[in-house]
Formats: structure tokens, C-alpha cells, sequence
């Protein structure tokens, strides 16, 4: 099978990218910008293919010959996302959907999150629902990209896959080792207020883009986390204990909005990219507990970390 990933180099997409070259596959990396982790470049059942998601007409050649596309290409760590989220969040893909249909495509597969539906508690979980309004611009424009998939594979021979993912941690990837960083210099802080965060541990994730991949007969919204939601805060104190660090800081939520404005003001007067924004804390601050019962009858009954507490020895 031949898969193109959109966003390979990125921390997540590269990840998926090494683990799928473990397996039969080959692999097209789509690349416009930012280059490749030399050792997936170079790999033998790898070829590079040049295109920009904002110019339509490059993705053609991109998408001949694929069987799969997987895309989870995203900017986020820019300033004012509301300037930029619509055509990186929704024309993007809407310009790649586009192409793989024209080239025959026969998989998409779109990498999301269940924060679409905010405040969800383990009483009241996400369960894959379209009909809601998040409030943060960075789920409020993926929602209208998984609308625009399904509006353009309606009808077709095979339907298209969205995975919703929880929070994934494991070792090298970007968010965890952010935190790590932060709490060695006693630089990480965190509201108080309880917030549900649901995970999932690397392995898992990328063992459910495998199966999503060669499964054929998976098609519309998973919910995909593990089995034991947990707070926010103690995640966070978990991980410090785990690494030998103190607990983060508790500051007040108004502050988390006031570094974000400082941060987003900064990088806007320096044209650089910023570590936070209003929107980030947002849907930081939004509980997110999912109903995972698709993901266990379709994709994974067990999981190689079903918690958490299991996960810990991969961070």
C-alpha cells in the first residue's frame, strides 16, 4: 500500500511515519517547507513529494499512485490564530480531500480531537457528535474540515475516517517534552480549576492510525483515548513526581490568559511564533472526556496502556 502523510514533518506525523515503515508499506511524505528528519528522507521505501496545501494545483502529482492518505498537518504555534486557523485548519484540507478524490484515492484518514465537544465529563462524555459549536477557533475550524471530508466522500464506495485523539504523551513527543523542560527549571504552572484531560499513550496512538490504515471497513468518527480519564492537574503532578521534579505552580486562570496576550503581542511585533495564545488556553481549560466504545469494537479492545499509570514508563 502506498500512504501518503500530510504533515510527516511535524513531531506527530514523523512519529506515525517511522512506526508505518516498520510494516509493508511505502511511504510518500509530502513536503513543501520544512524538511524532513534526514533518516526518513533517506529511507529506501520513502519518496518525498514536493507541495504546498495552499496551492491546489501542486497536490496532483502528490496524490497519484496513493492508496491512503493520512493527514495530520497543523500550525498552531502562531499569533492571532484567527487569522490564520480558517485556511490551515479547513482550505488545506479541503484542497487535499479535493486531490485525492480526483487522483482515486480510496482512504482518507483525518487526524482530530474530541475537545470539538467541549466541557464533556465521564457523565456526559464526547461521543463523535458534528452538531455542536466549540468556542475555540482551533476546534471550530477542524470540525468544518471533518464536515467538508464526509460532505465529499458522501456517496462514495468508501468512506473516510476521522480519529479524534486524546492528549498523546510518550517519549519525543513535542507537548510532553515542553513540560518536561518547563518543570526542570520550575518554569510550568497550572490553574486550579478541574479540568478533565483524556490520554493516550504513543504506542496506542500510532497502532490506531495502522489499523485505521488497513482495516477496510472502518469509516466515520472514533473516539480514540484510553480507559481511565483523569485531572489535569494531576497528570501534571504526576509526570513532576515521576521525573524527580516539583509539582507546577498554581496560578490563577486569569493569569494563563494574560501570558498568552503577552506572548501573542511579543511574537506579533517580533514576526516570530509564540508558545501560547488565547485560543490554546481555551481549549486547555475545557474538560475532555470521550466515550471510546467505536474504538473498542472496531479498533482496539485492549490497549498496551490503558491508563496512564501504565503509560508512565514510556515518558
Amino acid at each position: 500500500m502506498n500512504i501518503l502523510i500530510v504533515g510527516a514533518a511535524g513531531n506527530l506525523g514523523s512519529h506515525i511515519a517511522r512506526h508505518l515503515l516498520k510494516g509493508p508499506h511505502r511511504l510518500s511524505l509530502l513536503v513543501h517547507k520544512t524538511p524532513l528528519p534526514e533518516a526518513l528522507a533517506n529511507h529506501p521505501n520513502v519518496t518525498v513529494a514536493s507541495g504546498d496545501l495552499d496551492d491546489p494545483a501542486s497536490l496532483h502529482a502528490a496524490t497519484a499512485g496513493v492508496n491512503c492518505v493520512v493527514y495530520v498537518a497543523g500550525v498552531l504555534f502562531e499569533p492571532r490564530p484567527e487569522r490564520f486557523l480558517h485556511r490551515t485548519n479547513m482550505i488545506y484540507v479541503q484542497n487535499i480531500v479535493d486531490a485525492a478524490l480526483k487522483a482515486g484515492v480510496e482512504r482518507f484518514i483525518l487526524i482530530s480531537f474530541p475537545h470539538i465537544e467541549e466541557n464533556t465529563t465521564p457523565d456526559s462524555p464526547a461521543t463523535g457528535r458534528q452538531d455542536v459549536q466549540p468556542r475555540s477557533i482551533h476546534a471550530r475550524t477542524r470540525l468544518e474540515a471533518e464536515k467538508y471530508l464526509f460532505s465529499a466522500y458522501k456517496n462514495k464506495s468508501i468512506n473516510p475516517v476521522v480519529l479524534r485523539a486524546g492528549v498523546i504523551y510518550g517519549r519525543d513527543v513535542k507537548l510532553i517534552e515542553a513540560a518536561r523542560k518547563l518543570l526542570r527549571y520550575r518554569l510550568l504552572a497550572i490553574w486550579p480549576t478541574p479540568t478533565w484531560v483524556h490520554l493516550l499513550a504513543l504506542p496506542d496512538f500510532l497502532r490506531s492510525v495502522e489499523i485505521a490504515i488497513e482495516r477496510a471497513n472502518l469509516s466515520g468518527i472514533y473516539n480514540i483515548c484510553d480507559d481511565c480519564p483523569v485531572m489535569l492537574q494531576e497528570f501534571i503532578d504526576e509526570l513532576a513526581g515521576h521525573w524527580g521534579y516539583r509539582k507546577p505552580w498554581r496560578l490563577p486562570d486569569r493569569c494563563f490568559y494574560v501570558s498568552a496576550s503577552v506572548c501573542e503581542w511579543l511574537a506579533t511585533v517580533a514576526h516570530s511564533r509564540t508558545p501560547l495564545t488565547h485560543d490554546m488556553i481555551q481549549m486547555g481549560m475545557t474538560s475532555v472526556v470521550a466515550d471510546t466504545s467505536r474504538m473498542k469494537q472496531e479498533i482496539q479492545k485492549e490497549l498496551l496502556y490503558p491508563t496512564f499509570r501504565h503509560g508512565l514508563a514510556i515518558v
